[in-house]
């Protein structure tokens, strides 16, 4: 026999909680000391506090576990387990994505700390799914927060920030001088799979610029990026992917940072 201090010791919680969860009928001594009234345990009820203190590790609610400790079986833990694997399924996805966007934001960061604004580089970026809604010249601002608001809702997203956002307008309408001729809002979710509908952005090199200020200025970028482009004889293709990185450290729009990237055919 073992001691309330030396069990709950073996166990590593405090010997209050032993006393609660006898208290409460969830997990009692094996024997009262007849002289003392002290409680006891053997160690053969190890296995049924480890359990319990799994499920409350696991975020089970009490009442839950009082009604699995009544009725335990081999069926009744297989499918708590199986529920709680799937939560913590979701929850590591979570966390994940929410790495992924700390990352992200985390890289704009050091971006916006060593880039040259007047720089136009060449990079390679890898193949990403994006999802994508239309939009076109009379789609008002209202209407555009809408859509992106339905469909990060359709992929439960819990909040806005844990994906990015961003507008494309097709390689074509620049060359053809329309600067203003957006066809899609884009929402780039971490670990989306590739699925029927999905906008493939190809891997590849990419032409990458940056644009500070006003968004009526943005036709001059483009036209530099397109001489740029002509004089290195690099041919654009599919769309420009344009998004913002420094939302979250400025509060004059005069101040927002446009990052456009355009992949080129090799």
């Amino acid at each position: 026999m073992l001691t309330i201090g030396q069990f709950a010791a073996l166990h590593g919680i405090n010997k209050k909680t032993l006393m609660w969860y006898d208290e409460i009928g969830l997990f009692k001594p094996a024997a009262i000391h007849p002289e003392n009234g002290y409680r006891c345990y053997n160690y053969y009820q190890s296995p049924i506090l480890e359990t319990i203190l799994l499920l409350r590790e696991l975020d089970v609610p009490l009442p839950e576990i009082q009604r699995f400790m009544q009725n335990r079986s081999s069926e009744n833990m297989k499918n708590l387990l199986e529920e709680k694997i799937k939560e913590l399924d979701l929850q590591i996805m979570h966390l994940q994505a929410v790495r992924k966007t700390l990352c992200n934001h985390q890289q704009n960061m050091t971006t916006l700390l060593t880039m040259d604004l007047s720089q136009i580089s060449i990079i390679e970026k890898e193949e990403r799914c994006l999802v994508t809604v239309d939009i076109d010249q009379d789609t008002t601002f209202e209407k555009e927060v809408e859509l992106i608001t339905a469909k990060t809702t359709s992929y439960r997203l819990g909040r806005l920030h844990d994906a990015s956002y961003g507008s494309m307008i097709p390689v074509s309408s620049l060359l053809d001088g329309h600067f203003d001729a957006y066809t899609n809002l884009f929402i780039e979710i971490p670990f989306l799979k590739q699925e029927v509908g999905l906008h493939i952005q190809p891997g590849g090199t990419y032409l990458r610029a940056f644009h500070k200020g006003s968004w009526d200025e943005l036709p001059k970028r483009y036209q530099a990026i397109l001489s740029f482009a002509q004089d290195h004889r690099f041919t654009l293709s599919g769309y420009s992917y344009e998004k913002g990185i420094n939302e979250t450290v400025i509060d004059r729009l005069e101040d927002y940072i446009v990052q456009i990237e355009i992949p080129v055919l090799t």
